[in-house]
């Protein structure tokens, strides 16, 4: 379902239920939450599940954009 409804709304890239939870947490963790905190929501008894959601890694900032010199 969630990909059927991904393509209707002209999302090409490939998304499930784990790019929820992984947007989820990420969101969550960039406004402050902890990552004991992010792992009790998710139902995870570790926080080195939770960690395989982090996503904030893969974000790049407008500051780096800037310093990079093309």
């Amino acid at each position: 379902m969630v990909r059927r409804r991904a393509k209707a709304a002209g999302i090409e890239t490939r998304i499930g239920n784990h790019s929820f939870r992984a947007t989820g947490i990420t969101t969550y963790l960039n406004n402050g939450g902890t990552l004991e905190n992010a792992a009790a929501m998710a139902g995870h008894t570790s926080t080195r599940t939770t960690q395989l959601y982090d996503r904030r890694r893969d974000e790049i900032t407008l500051a780096e954009v800037e310093r990079m010199r093309l």
